[in-house]
């Protein structure tokens, strides 16, 4: 081919290249701004996200949740600062996969894990980029972590709920979970004043991470201090008698309330077994059970008050009132009501203090069943106790159109009714603060509400000293007794309700108020199955009765009047024999 032919087609080469490049230049560009255009048109707000995505920062101004204290001021419940440790997983692994391998063993091993569970823990969401891996640790994992300074490992400031008085006051205050929220007891029931609200603010900063513009602030709600009408001292007392008791008679549980008749504050509420609330690792869950509110049971003879003062009230009976009680055991509509041993010829007196069933029997059965049942509902049988702590049960009190001569009787001695401690506590209140029922509360206060009368003050002052006599000679009582001061009470022994009637097991249980020359408090003490050949209430729950409200009564500086002189407002017939 001739060399004029040749530099015919070169050109030609040429310009399909140079063509080439204009179009791919081209496609390009209007590529650029057809993106650009589809941007500032359709998606503007994508910019300003990524924007602010890369600007914007948000700052929390945490409330430490509010202490609970007892009636004293002393704390029950703290707020402590701890660091929680956790891991930006892209940094953590980028620098794992470079096989740092001895710092990464030394981490897993003071969380206690094994590397592969460690890598696992992190890696498990790929969406997660933050991952917590060890929520309120020590001071010393944290300082021990710190110092391996593993690349993606920090750390943030919280807070943790220690209780002081650990199980002491474990079943009242309840506890909080790993995010501050209330679990159980006042910390659910008041967790909204408790926790308050953390602050909020977002602001702007720019490439050197300084603040350059705050966009938007909520101040915080500082969280509110909880005072309890519990008195820590009392309340320590009770649970040391408590516990002894229950590991002495080989109780399986066992529950003490005590109030303030005037005001209804309980100042203790102890149950055991109990838990560590600061150490709840391993704790089987019925533990955290508050069994002073939730347990229900046949009160027994701690009952048999009420049908005497219902007699009382409805004109059926005085206290002069001779009652044939017998020496055996007595037919009652096809069943049989018996005492332990034959009393003769009682008066309302001698019922109380010999704990007669034949003698409530008759009492009983000598009134409108409906004077009987009004005096239970009265009393605040089937019903909250206004208490307002969250599990709270009301008891059982059946309603029926007909009821049997048996199970009238059987109803006035403690049978065919459930109650919980604290309703009994409130009943005995109500009887030491001359008839008058108030709400119970857990909260300290100065402005009780006022109560309403069901009984009328010369009468329930006529029950306060009956109740004296049961814990004198011949009465069922007599370990219940306090040196120094004058109480009162009624013992209870009740078999325990199974599937067709009754086992083996016992409930023995104390409600008494001291003291008896001017009431101020009310105590009930519960033993659910002790074990042995000791079971009645005078036997396994009367002493626990005398060493916590003996103590109560010192610590309150209340004057003893063991020794006083006084004129009886019961009199009338002989006392049983």
């Amino acid at each position: 081919m001739s060399r004029q032919a040749k530099n015919r087609k070169h050109p030609t080469v040429i310009s399909w290249r140079f063509a080439f490049v204009v179009l791919s230049l081209s496609t390009v560009f209007f590529g650029l701004v057809a993106r650009a255009a589809y941007l500032q048109v359709v998606e503007p707000d994508m910019l300003v996200e990524q924007g602010d995505l890369r600007s914007l920062r948000v700052k929390s101004d945490e409330v430490l949740r509010g202490m609970i204290l007892d009636r004293n001021g002393e704390e029950l419940a703290v707020s402590v600062p701890v660091e929680s440790v956790y891991a930006d997983s892209k940094v953590v692994m980028q620098a794992n996969a470079k096989g740092d391998n001895r710092r990464w063993h030394a981490l897993a091993e003071m969380l206690q894990i094994t590397p592969e569970q460690l890598t696992k823990k992190i890696a498990t969401d790929p969406k997660k980029r933050y991952v917590y891996l060890q929520r309120h640790a020590s001071p010393a994992t944290v300082d021990y972590i710190r110092k391996l300074k593993v690349p993606g490992i920090y750390f943030k400031q919280e807070s943790r709920r220690y209780y002081p008085a650990g199980e002491v006051a474990a079943h009242i205050l309840g506890f909080t979970n790993v995010d501050d929220h209330g679990v159980e007891g006042v910390e659910r029931q008041f967790d909204q004043q408790l926790k308050g609200i953390d602050g909020r603010k977002v602001i702007r900063k720019d490439a050197k991470g300084r603040e350059i513009e705050v966009l938007e602030q909520t101040d915080a709600t500082q969280s509110r201090n909880l005072q309890l009408s519990i008195d820590q001292r009392i309340q320590a007392v009770a649970y040391r008698e408590l516990k002894k008791a229950v590991l002495t008679y080989g109780a399986t549980s066992g529950s003490i309330v005590l109030v303030d008749v005037h005001t209804g504050e309980v100042l203790a509420m102890v149950n055991s077994p109990s838990y560590n609330p600061n150490n709840k690792k391993g704790t089987a869950v019925h533990r955290f059970r508050n069994r002073a509110i939730t347990d229900t049971f046949e009160p027994g003879s701690t009952i048999k008050p009420l049908p005497v003062l219902a007699a009382l009230e409805n004109g059926t009976a005085d206290l002069n009132t001779i009652i044939p009680t017998g020496h055996g055991p007595i037919r009652v509509g096809g069943g049989r009501v018996v005492d332990v041993t034959g009393n003769g010829d009682l008066d309302l007196k001698g019922i109380i203090r010999r704990s007669s069933n034949i003698g409530v029997t008759r009492l009983a059965l000598n009134m409108p069943h409906e004077d009987l049942l009004k005096m239970y509902y009265d009393m605040g049988l089937a019903e909250d106790t206004g208490l307002g702590l969250l599990g709270e049960s009301a008891g059982q009190l059946r309603e029926r159109a007909r009821w049997s001569e048996h199970e009238r009787a059987t109803l006035s001695f403690g049978y065919g009714l459930s109650v919980t401690a604290v309703q009994l506590a409130r009943i005995y209140a109500a009887i030491a603060n001359g008839g008058t029922v108030r709400p119970l509360t857990i909260l300290k206060t100065d402005n009780p509400p006022p109560g309403e009368r069901v009984v009328a003050e010369h009468n329930a002052d006529a029950m306060v000293e009956m109740l004296e006599a049961v814990t004198e000679k011949r009465g069922t009582g007599t370990r219940a007794k306090v040196a120094g001061y004058r109480v009162g009470g009624k013992t209870g022994t009740a078999q325990k309700a199974i599937a067709g009637g009754y086992g083996s097991d016992y409930i023995g249980s104390f409600a008494g108020i001291g003291p008896i020359s001017q009431p101020r408090l009310a105590c009930v003490v519960i033993i659910n199955e002790p074990s042995g050949d000791y079971y009645g209430g005078g036997e396994v729950a009367a002493p626990v009765f005398s060493a916590v409200m003996g103590a109560a009564m010192q610590l309150l500086n209340l004057p003893p009047d063991g020794n006083d002189s006084r004129i009886s407002k019961v009199t009338g017939g002989p006392d049983a024999g």
